[in-house]
């Protein structure tokens, strides 16, 4: 299911890529290599078309990508930590569990004899 899913976002960055190029900017960028679209959008041309688009394949990209990160940490969820095995199986010292005082202790005043 992770593999389906990384291919579906690697295919929706690459048409999000194309989408984005093909939208009129200052400079034309690659729309002048589409040729005359305005009879296939409307009267607008693709601007509208592709705004929509690009806006669809962004909201589909966050989605998958919620998605596969959801469905990677469900799937593994233990960390390489846990696969660590200690040289020579020597045994782990355990942590304390008595408290110790770290407040400092001033010393006393000297007794005046």
């Amino acid at each position: 299911m992770t593999s389906t899913l990384l291919i579906v976002q690697i295919v929706l960055a690459l048409t999000i890529t194309i989408a984005v190029l093909l939208q009129k900017s200052s400079s034309i960028g690659l729309g002048a290599y589409s040729g005359s679209n305005e009879s296939v959008f409307g009267a607008k041309g693709p601007t509208g078309f592709l705004a929509k688009l690009t806006f669809t394949l962004a909201f589909a990209f966050v989605v998958n990508t919620l998605a596969l990160g959801y469905i990677y940490t469900s799937e593994n969820s233990r960390s390489i930590a846990d696969t660590i095995v200690p040289k020579n199986n020597a045994a782990i010292p355990s942590v304390p569990t008595t408290p110790v005082n770290t407040t400092p202790v001033a010393p006393s005043a000297p007794k005046n004899n």
